[in-house]
């Protein structure tokens, strides 16, 4: 006689990107292995699998291929939370005394921050605008193979901005710049104004983002604060 399955809770949350409802399970002994696996190689190109992998088995009717990076940052802590316990607990060292401080982040907290200076369109002529999308979960994967591959600076900055690329439009026009090579795409942008590129690198800046900062206070009686931020800091 088989074992029997056991039926998982089902929770849903409103995804950042779009306010669209999303289905999801909370992870199971599989995913923790998965997760603390990947935390011990300390290597981001194998967090961003695991991450895959946690992604793609627990939610439901949701194609990770398409969420954008806070997206996936979001989905993450809430999928956490319903797995083991809002509250996390874990240490950092002050970096004033070199001392271990114990902190405990309760996941409820942390939310999406989005600037109000935010924008995805970008002004390149009286007659042209390019439109920016958020980067996804297989171009931050592309991104990662070219900074393993110790690619210059400059190269890494343009295939990060052409990643997100979406459309150059006019009255009249809309260009796709998924119709066209990466060839052609980077001598676009090598074409573009500095001042164009500043803004477009604004879009990157000002993108929303998880975020949150933790007050305490070390033995020298010096208020610190220790930020959660980005994808890596779901690893602690």
């Amino acid at each position: 006689m088989a074992l029997p399955k056991i039926d998982m809770p089902i929770y849903q949350c409103d995804l950042p990107s779009t306010g669209k409802k999303i289905r999801f399970r909370p992870f199971t002994v599989k995913e923790e292995k998965i997760l603390l696996t990947a935390r011990e190689t300390e290597d981001i190109e194998q967090m961003l699998i695991a991450i895959r992998q946690i992604l793609s088995n627990c939610l439901i009717d949701t194609k990770i291929e398409t969420l954008t990076s806070f997206d996936i940052e979001y989905l993450l802590i809430q999928i956490r939370s319903k797995s083991v316990d809002n509250k996390v607990s874990f240490e950092v060292k002050d970096p004033d005394t070199d001392e271990t401080v114990k902190l405990e982040l309760d996941l409820s907290k942390v939310e999406v921050q989005r600037s109000p200076e935010h924008n995805n369109k970008i002004k390149v002529s009286d007659e042209y605008t390019i439109f920016l999308k958020y980067p996804t979960i297989e171009s931050v994967g592309k991104i990662t193979e070219d900074l393993t591959e110790k690619k210059p600076d400059a190269d890494n900055t343009y295939r990060i901005i052409s990643a997100c690329l979406d459309k150059l439009a006019s009255k009249d026009e809309v260009y796709n710049f998924k119709d066209f090579s990466q060839k052609e795409v980077e001598e676009f942008l090598e074409s573009l104004h500095a001042d164009t590129v500043k803004s477009i690198k604004k879009f990157f800046d000002t993108m929303p983002k998880i975020r949150h900062e933790m007050k305490y206070k070390n033995s020298k009686g010096d208020e610190k604060t220790f930020v959660i931020e980005g994808t890596r800091s779901f690893f602690i």
